[in-house]
């Protein structure tokens, strides 16, 4: 990874959109990695024009939580932003996270473009070659379409409720794992 302390401006910085679970974890996770400018949890790739949370949670609309990944590619790659990725949920359980069940729980990269849809593709032929996780990937690759922002009260939530029961019993674990596996990458404190 290149220097963390590069100025960047609107115009070097891309996005990643990504669905791995609850997207409590997934902004958790992110926000503490460098190099990424803001992860913001949303909702993507369903039909449901304008979805809420109570919405998505029916599994009606279509629409996975996702986190919106916008990052300096000259500090971390959309690769490097997959390995996070792939350690940080079971790409494996189709429509499930642990207890979380339903489609709006599903595995996705939803690509920018075609070179992140090539990456990813790639990045994942690599993990079905070398059998990382013992079973076949259930990942959906499409390109990002009808993302929407979730509610202001979704945005950040594990930092602002770290004691709330699923915050502190399944993102608390998941983001100590992360940081372990990668605090050669991690912000400054």
């Amino acid at each position: 990874m290149a220097d963390i302390t590069a100025p960047h401006s609107s115009d070097t910085l891309e996005e990643a959109t990504l669905a791995g679970g609850c997207f409590w974890c997934l902004e958790a996770i992110f926000n503490q990695l460098q190099g990424v400018i803001e992860a913001e949890s949303g909702y993507s790739n369903g039909q449901h024009p304008a979805p809420t949370y109570e919405a998505v949670c029916t599994g009606d609309t279509g629409h996975a939580e996702v986190v919106r990944v916008r990052f300096d590619p000259r500090v971390v790659s959309f690769q490097d932003l997959l390995e996070v990725f792939f350690a940080s949920h079971d790409p494996t359980t189709l429509n499930r996270q642990g207890n979380d069940i339903g489609t709006q729980y599903r595995s996705g990269i939803y690509t920018h473009n075609v070179q992140q849809a090539d990456t990813a593709r790639q990045f994942m032929a690599e993990l079905e070659r070398r059998q990382v996780f013992g079973a076949p990937l259930v990942t959906e690759v499409a390109p990002v379409h009808n993302y929407h922002p979730a509610e202001a009260y979704h945005q950040r939530y594990a930092a602002h409720n770290p004691h709330q029961g699923y915050c502190a019993y399944v993102v608390a674990p998941k983001v100590a794992h992360f940081r372990a596996r990668f605090q050669d990458r991690l912000k400054p404190d």
